[in-house]
């Protein structure tokens, strides 16, 4: 089977390859030239563990190529999936669907019955009706049901675990009212019936509804245990021993309740808010959906304040220094997009202190840095970049841990103590809004930490 993925972005060049590695005939279809030069040259633009060698072992055996030839990629494909990003709009926080529906017309005028056109993309209800009146507009010769389907199919790849994601998952959802669209992307999934993987088969409109309901249930719930973990402090209680109790609870369950500083990436701020648009619009609000978005945004913001608030007890904040250790929105991954430190990173310049940034994929000597203020802004000028934590460490009066690389679980506990300055209570200070330690390891350090008591030892 010939499938044409429209868009090499995030999430279809992870499909592309992993359908390529079931064994079909992929091109992967994309307007950038120099993206497409480079992904023919085996270079990857994005950090995805595992998913270069997929693709390089892809394009060699011939199965998975790359083209900015969207017209001769489209005819003669069974399958077309459109996998172009869906940002959210400026202005009013709906989901810029400009790239779709010009996807949309490119297919059009190249559909060559019968195919099946699959939204990929996280697109609101209604979108794939939309797309079927523009193939329908432009081209009056193709009957909708005879000629061509079009069908949702949403993805939920988790970034730093895709490809994982892809190959196990933990259900496919599919939504088609055609059967011969039904039979054809059953064929397409069939590998995954081999590990009895659930395919949903449903309505378009419900497919597409899964996935942003999905994203907005796991958004609550981490919503959720960070405001939990605030009520924690408040009167002695443990939140990861809290989050234990509850989630061992099988209705419950315990995916998604660690505490931190607030979601990021790619999904969760956008789809809540698309979500919460949608809604709105229908007049058919989801209030708890609109307050999990409010107590994200408070969320950094707080743990910036927190962070201020730790260093005046050592006096005044201006010239004091803090080594901010993660700055992406997760570990493995170096996606950028709402993390908690866009808005912790430039709270703190803007009080006056120095910031030293050490991250696994944005270091002093990172070819990722070349471009991080055109990436990231002005204010990220004034940032020192270290090229390793303990250099991050160095003469400054607190270290931060944002993201939970696994090269943070294992800190040199001493190194870190001597590194560090002395504060008020006379220990180095450590700040962890991962939660990542055990508060009985921190001998000798002033240990913040998410929900549980501060230590003084």
């Amino acid at each position: 089977m010939r499938l044409a993925m429209i868009g090499s972005g995030y999430v279809g060049l992870v499909s592309g390859a992993c359908f390529a590695e079931f064994g079909f005939d992929v091109v992967n279809v994309d307007s950038d030239e120099t993206k497409v030069y480079s992904l023919n040259q085996g270079k990857i633009p994005i950090y995805e563990p595992g998913l270069e060698s997929l693709v390089q072992q892809n394009r060699e055996k011939g199965r998975l190529r790359f083209t900015t030839d969207l017209s001769d990629s489209v005819s003669g494909a069974k399958v077309v999936m459109i996998a172009v990003g869906t940002p959210s709009r400026r202005g009013d926080g709906h989901a810029d669907l400009s790239y779709v529906f010009q996807a949309a017309q490119q297919i059009a005028a190249a559909l060559t019955p019968y195919t099946v056109v699959v939204t990929k993309s996280t697109v609101p209800v209604g979108t794939c009706r939309h797309v079927a009146e523009i193939i329908q507009r432009l081209r009056p010769d193709l009957k909708e049901g005879v000629d061509f389907d079009v069908a949702s199919n949403p993805e939920f790849l988790r970034e730093g675990s895709a490809i994982n994601d892809f190959m196990r998952p933990d259900r496919v959802v599919i939504g088609t009212n055609s059967s011969k669209a039904h039979q054809i992307l059953s064929n397409l999934y069939r590998p995954l019936y081999l590990i009895e993987t659930p395919i949903v088969f449903t309505s378009i409109e419900t497919a597409e509804l899964i996935k942003y309901a999905s994203n907005a249930f796991l958004a609550m719930k981490i919503a959720f245990i960070n405001e939990l973990s605030d009520l924690c402090e408040k009167v002695d209680a443990d939140v990861q021993e809290l989050a234990k109790g509850i989630g061992l609870d099988g209705r419950i369950g315990r995916k998604f309740l660690n505490v931190g500083p607030g979601y990021g990436g790619s999904c969760f701020p956008k789809d809540t808010l698309a979500l919460s648009k949608t809604a709105h619009d229908k007049e058919s609000p989801l209030t708890l959906i609109d307050a999990v978005i409010q107590a994200n945004d408070n969320r950094k913001k707080n743990m910036a304040n927190r962070i201020l608030s730790v260093l005046k007890t050592n006096g005044e904040l201006k010239g004091q220094s803090v080594a901010i250790l993660g700055i992406t929105f997760k570990p493995n991954t170096d996606d950028l997009r709402d993390a908690a430190s866009l808005v912790i990173v430039p709270t703190l310049l803007k009080a006056g202190v120095k910031v030293k940034v050490y991250d696994p994929l944005y270091y002093k000597g990172a070819d990722r840095l070349k471009n991080i203020d055109i990436l990231l802004g002005e204010p990220w000028l004034e940032v020192e970049w270290a090229s390793n934590p303990y250099q991050a460490m160095e003469m400054s009066e607190a270290a931060v841990i944002l993201t939970e690389w696994n090269e943070f679980r294992a800190l040199d506990l001493e190194k870190t103590r001597s590194l560090l300055k002395t504060s008020a209570h006379s220990l180095p200070t450590l700040i962890d809004f991962r939660n990542i330690y055990k508060t009985y390891e921190m001998q000798g350090i002033h240990y913040h930490s998410l929900g549980r008591k501060e230590i003084l030892s």
